[in-house]
């Protein structure tokens, strides 16, 4: 499945690796550090018009989002949720 993360940017699901909290990101060296070369190689997608509240990491980038830690959860375990609907359905036999 997909999640909406804001700014016109759909990701798939299954290429999260973490969503943080913004504020994590200048109390933490380590995240500092991570963005800083993530810049330098063009993994790191901004929010081009507001304050970024949370940081989303995938697999292959690394996207600021405008919506909140809380938002995006809930759209994950929404997809989350819809996929195991999805593979319920694919094990149920048709009574056709």
């Amino acid at each position: 499945m997909f999640i909406h993360i804001g700014d016109e940017h759909v990701i798939r699901s299954s290429e999260v690796v973490s969503i943080i909290d913004y504020n994590l990101y200048h109390s933490s060296s380590i995240v500092e550090e991570m963005i800083f070369n993530q810049r330098k190689a063009g993994n790191v997608v901004e929010v081009p018009f507001e304050e970024p509240k949370a940081i989303v990491i995938t697999t292959d980038q690394i996207y600021f989002s405008s919506l909140s830690v809380a938002t995006l959860n809930k759209r994950s375990q929404l997809s989350h949720m819809l996929d195991g609907i999805e593979d319920i359905a694919d094990e149920t036999p048709d009574l056709n």
